[in-house]
């Protein structure tokens, strides 16, 4: 025959029932060990009723392996993700999607297939794209990645963070930063845009510096901005741009990249083959 029910090991007792068997309790085994199993049969030999509880196995399941560990998670993250489908948010192909206890969401979200969400993460109306991380970040009327990455601490409202954007411990408040960027230890405010290539060089070695990006500002692909620096509102930034540890006023154009130059034939003189 068969096992069908087995004992979870969690037992309820009234007080006074601990009260009364407790003392007579012996150890009379081989382990020289006191059960408090025993109190069960006790209990039953002077008549006393017990009742069992019945539940399903998930809710009492043993993680004694890696294995059941594993399992045990499938199980609470199915739980997690049913409960926010159920309160509104839409999921894209659920079963890839990992989020923690300690995550929101509010308004109308959406979250595509491959994300993960940890921490106390706030997603309130909207959109994390195909594969993306946010780890203890708050997102407001936004739209993060595909392929985007919200380290702890950042705040995004009203933006664009797009694919290879990596956000560390930074606010952006109306941004567009659309590809291949790093913003780190940074504010910026609305109406910018951070072109490819961009990052805040934020660590110098020994400490972390801040970068403060003002509004409408224009910063050029493959541009470096060396911390402390600010940049301050109406300011331009040219591609290939390093701007180092400095105030840049309003109105103003940093440029640091020199002009390009063509060279006839180098090519064919460089691999001999004219």
């Amino acid at each position: 025959m068969q096992v069908t029910t087995v004992n979870a090991g969690v037992y309820l007792f009234h007080k006074n029932i601990l009260d009364r068997y407790i003392p007579l309790l012996r150890n009379n085994n081989a382990q020289k060990e006191y059960y408090l199993t025993d109190i069960v049969s006790m209990a039953r030999a002077d008549g006393l009723t017990i009742s069992p509880l019945l539940v399903d196995e998930e809710h009492y399941k043993g993680v004694n392996s890696k294995k059941d560990l594993a399992n045990a998670e499938e199980i609470m993250q199915e739980r997690i993700r049913t409960k926010w489908m159920e309160s509104g948010v839409t999921m894209q192909l659920p079963s890839t999607i990992y989020i923690e206890e300690g995550v929101t969401f509010e308004g109308e979200c959406r979250v595509e297939n491959g994300c993960r969400i940890t921490g106390s993460s706030k997603i309130i109306n909207s959109h994390i794209k195909a594969h993306s991380v946010v780890e203890d970040s708050i997102v407001i009327n936004s739209d993060v990645g595909p392929l985007a990455h919200l380290r702890p601490a950042s705040q995004l409202e009203d933006s664009h963070v797009g694919n290879f954007v990596e956000i560390k411990k930074s606010t952006l408040k109306g941004v567009k930063a659309g590809h291949l960027s790093y913003i780190g230890d940074a504010t910026v405010d609305e109406g910018t845009n951070i072109g490819a290539g961009v990052i805040t060089c934020n660590y110098d070695g020994i400490n972390k510096h801040k970068t403060v990006i003002g509004k409408n500002v224009f910063i050029g692909s493959d541009s470096q901005l060396i911390a402390p620096v600010t940049l301050e509102d109406d300011v331009m930034v040219a591609a290939g741009t390093t701007v180092r540890s400095t105030t840049i006023k309003s109105g103003e154009l940093a440029v640091s990249s020199s002009k390009s130059r063509v060279i006839k034939d180098f090519y064919y003189k460089f691999f001999k083959k004219k």
